[in-house]
């Protein structure tokens, strides 16, 4: 049965560091058997969004080249969760840049990139969080992605996005079989919704769905802290593999059959009734 494997780290302003973090816990996971292998948001920098926007590369610059020769020698499909890509427009590239997912295959091709559409706007301090704007210093994307792997059809997205399942709805009418959640989920939150909000997006679709996430403090200011808690779930909605605290791997055997038999157990898409847009219909 193929293997696949959810990175966590613990993201720093550090590139070098990420990169040997993620470097060190990918091969680990290929040693291990698995085929595709998914890292966290923000796998390359987690910090400051002003030098963010400054270390933005080209999805084909120096770093991610990198991680796509890595992907290339270990012969593996690598969703990089997220890394900062430079907008084209030389004007707009010195204030914001895209929020970026890249998927390279086994020859360390880039056969996808998804810029993450729904950016994390919240005000969370009234309930022992944080005030964030990602918006300040990121492009929205504005496309939906849907690439092969050796499992299937894998539906990306990003973090905040996991709070608006009409993505994954049109994910899944666009074939997904697999969703990618990479994820850099502050700690208040995700000691709420992280579960439950990825066990619901997998009942919902009957999909596996892969969540990297990344874990611990980061030295952006004392910001945020992340939760770690890497999931695989299962299209049942059953957790079937987690990261504990701490940098690591979590592994799970992945059946695509699994897909296609929850499907047929119970139909969704066959008994799937909405009404058409249009004046809402009532009366006494």
């Amino acid at each position: 049965m193929p293997l696949v494997a959810c990175v966590q780290l613990n993201g720093s302003s550090d590139v070098e560091r990420n990169l040997a973090a993620t470097e060190r816990l990918v091969r680990r996971a290929a040693a291990a058997g698995a085929v595709l292998v998914a890292t966290p948001e923000a796998t390359t920098y987690l910090g400051p969004h002003a030098r963010k926007v400054a270390l933005a590369e080209p999805v084909d610059g120096p770093t991610h080249r990198r991680l796509g020769a890595l992907a290339a020698e270990l012969g593996i499909h690598l969703l990089v969760g997220s890394v900062a890509e430079r907008h084209p427009d030389p004007a707009v590239a010195q204030e914001r840049a895209y929020n970026t997912s890249l998927l390279f295959d086994d020859r360390g091709t880039l056969v996808a990139s998804y810029r993450k559409l729904h950016l994390f706007d919240v005000d969370l301090a009234s309930a022992g969080g944080v005030t964030f704007a990602e918006s300040e210093r990121t492009v929205h994307g504005d496309g939906l992605v849907v690439a092969p792997t050796p499992l299937g059809p894998l539906g990306l997205s990003i973090c905040f996005d996991l709070r608006f399942p009409e993505l994954y709805a049109a994910l899944h009418a666009r074939g997904a079989r697999l969703l990618a959640v990479p994820s850099a989920f502050t700690e208040r939150t995700g000691r709420d919704h992280w579960h439950v909000l990825l066990r619901a997006r997998a009942i919902e679709t009957q999909s596996w769905v892969l969540a990297p996430g990344q874990w611990g403090p980061h030295d952006d200011q004392g910001l945020r802290r992340s939760y770690g808690h890497s999931l695989i779930v299962d299209p049942w909605g059953t957790v079937v593999a987690e990261c504990g605290d701490g940098e690591g791997i979590c592994l799970a055997e992945v059946d695509p059959e699994v897909v296609t038999e929850v499907r047929a157990r119970i139909p969704m898409d066959g008994n799937r009734r909405l009404p058409p847009p249009g004046p809402e219909r009532g009366g006494p």
